[in-house]
């Protein structure tokens, strides 16, 4: 483990009532009494950066743990995109993984856990792994390279509690004590208290999914299951792959679609491990080749990265076989996603025309009322966060929004109250608290619009008032079809760029991209001015600035001409005589916005006229 420098180091834990206790740590020994309840804590005092170090504690039994390190301890928290582990992304960090030999940056993984009743005192047993090319494969991947980046440059232990969850709102990483300003929610947390109530909603949405998944696939319930290497398709059509099938004459179909395909494999290919890439599905996948199932995913956003089993590639004609389950909105193979297999030194195009068949319909069912525990006010903080409250920290890296992006205005207030309310648990002062800043994501908007993602950005850069904190601008880093994008790398690195400057302090470090600071009206020109510019503004592509827009008084905004002078930004349209109103990429998904400052990082969103 890695314990924090600097600062005193508890130790506590639970032993028979008046249980002596003692422990032998550095050459010291500490001695204490457990309580009526049997519980204990003691405090050693602050130490430099080193080890190893060994722990022995003696009560009626005897422990030992070994290999203490002493360093920066950082919480590592949000949801998917700080879940997201380096495997999901090794193809694009091969060398990275194989070359992660730092045995003194350390992960600990705390699994998904929901408490509504309270806090809790205690995780299920889990394990500090040293990064090795193996062990990294289970490491956050933006929390690996943001410890990497700071331990490369401190060479200062660095240990990541890594306690996220996909799909999670921010609400529920905050205590009850953290909401209490805002009643709505403390009125469901009361609610919630009542365990018959909580039943009776998950029985209803237990019944909801069971009727969902009452289904008839023509596909498996014949005499010839069409995955099968002897079937006779008949009345298939022809599609393409990747595309989504509604965008391909099949209209409005919530159900199961089957894909098929021959490919002629080499002798080459068939000797030798085998992937295959099917980019993402939505919503779920089985892949069958030569009536083997290969691969399965359960839900939309990975990406599709199967390996094929010795014996199952042919010389000559192979049949390859998809099983799409599309339970709404538009279902298929996600555009601009790789469509391989690869085998060896050879790769075979998967993309190009298939043929379906369908082979269900869903009829419109109850959804159940969308309760789901993880998702519950102070449900992720009881059991996710309040157990570590007492374990000395450097600081708090954030990643999350997404699940919060339809409720953007008041993001704002309930960051601003998790920031706080951590800080008031953890009793460490204002420690540094580090965001991520939503990335672009969805299609592109080439007018100016409103846009929900734009909105949760703009709560996320305000947060920047409170104090000691610091965020990764990410807008440059997104893909418009996958909600997890590949660019991990980056995130880490802007994450320790932020760190550095507000939790080490290394003053003269541009640790941002330009920020808003003000604007003037001169004439018919917006003049923009920026905090962060560094060495100095530009765009980063050599091309004119993109993403600007402009508004008068009414606020129909139009596209804008925009040019660098100094270190402020001029806009303008000719046709809007009396501007008042600018905004920067403004859209889900901001395609080209280029404004940088000359330290390579990206400005954030802004509108003036909010």
């Amino acid at each position: 483990m890695i314990l924090q420098r600097d600062t005193k180091i508890n130790v506590w834990g639970w032993a028979s009532k008046g249980e002596k206790i003692k422990i032998t740590f550095n050459g010291k020994i500490f001695k204490t009494v457990t309580n009526a309840d049997g519980k204990w804590l003691l405090q050693i005092p602050p130490m430099k950066a080193g080890g190893p170090f060994t722990m022995n504690i003696d009560a009626t039994n005897h422990l030992v743990i070994n290999n203490i390190m002493i360093g920066d301890v950082w919480i590592c928290s949000g949801q998917s995109n700080m879940v997201h582990q380096m495997k999901l992304h090794s193809i694009r960090y091969a060398d990275e993984i194989a070359q992660a030999n730092y045995p003194e940056i350390r992960h600990f993984w705390v699994p998904t856990l929901t408490d509504l009743k309270g806090p809790h005192e205690d995780l299920p047993t889990g394990y500090w792994k040293s990064a090795t090319p193996q062990n990294v494969l289970e490491f956050s991947a933006v929390a690996y390279f943001f410890a990497k980046k700071l331990y490369e440059k401190y060479h200062v232990p660095i240990g990541l509690i890594n306690t996220s969850a996909g799909g999670t709102p921010i609400e529920a990483w905050i205590s009850e004590e953290g909401l209490k300003d805002f009643p709505a929610m403390i009125n469901t947390i009361k609610k919630n208290e009542d365990t018959g109530y909580v039943n009776g909603l998950a029985r209803e949405m237990f019944a909801a999914n069971a009727l969902q998944g009452s289904r008839q696939d023509k596909g498996l319930t014949g005499e010839k299951k069409w995955y099968d290497t002897s079937y006779v398709p008949k009345e298939w059509h022809r599609i393409n792959i990747p595309g989504y099938w509604e965008d391909q004459g099949i209209k409005d179909l919530d159900g199961v679609v089957w894909y098929r395909r021959a490919f002629e494999i080499p002798p080459s290919m068939t000797h030798v491990p085998a992937k295959v890439f099917l980019g993402r599905i939505v919503d779920a996948d089985f892949l069958y080749i030569n009536g083997t199932l290969v691969g399965n995913t359960t839900y939309q956003h990975p990406q599709r990265r199967y390996n094929v089993p010795a014996g199952i590639l042919k010389p000559g004609r192979n049949i390859f076989v998809v099983r799409v389950i599309n339970n709404s909105g538009k279902g298929g193979f996600v555009p601009d996603k790789p469509y391989s297999l690869i085998a060896g030194n050879d790769t075979i195009d998967l993309k190009g025309y298939w043929q379906y068949k369908v082979a269900e319909v869903f009829v419109s069912r109850p959804h159940g009322n969308g309760f789901s525990i993880q998702n519950q006010p102070t449900s992720l903080f009881n059991a996710m966060i309040a157990p570590l409250d007492r374990y000395g920290i450097k600081g708090i890296l954030w990643y999350q929004g997404e699940d919060n992006t339809s409720r953007a205005k008041e993001y704002e207030p309930l960051q601003r109250a998790l920031i706080t309310d951590w800080r008031n648990k953890w009793g460490q002062g204002d420690i540094p608290f580090l965001f991520v800043q939503l990335p672009g994501f969805m299609d592109v908007n080439y007018r100016p619009s409103e846009s929900q993602w734009a909105e949760l950005r703009e709560a996320q850069l305000n947060s920047l008032s409170v104090p000691n904190t610091g965020m990764a601008v990410a807008i440059d880093l997104g893909e418009w079809n996958d909600v997890h994008p590949d660019r991990k790398k980056e995130v880490g690195d802007r994450l320790a760029l932020a760190a550095e400057k507000i939790a080490y302090g290394e003053k003269d470090l541009v640790y941002s991209g330009p920020l808003y600071q003000s604007a003037s009206i001169d004439g018919n020109k917006i003049i923009i001015s920026f905090t962060n510019t560094g060495s100095g503004l530009i765009t980063n592509d050599g091309e004119p600035l993109s993403q600007f827009a402009i508004a008068g008084p009414d606020k129909k905004f139009v596209w804008a001409t925009a040019t660098i002078e100094g270190n402020k930004v001029v806009v303008w349209n000719d046709e809007i005589q009396h501007p008042m109103y600018v905004r920067y990429a403004w859209a889900d998904n901001p395609d080209g916005a280029n404004l940088f400052n000359k330290e390579g990082l990206p400005a954030s969103p802004f509108r003036t006229d909010k």
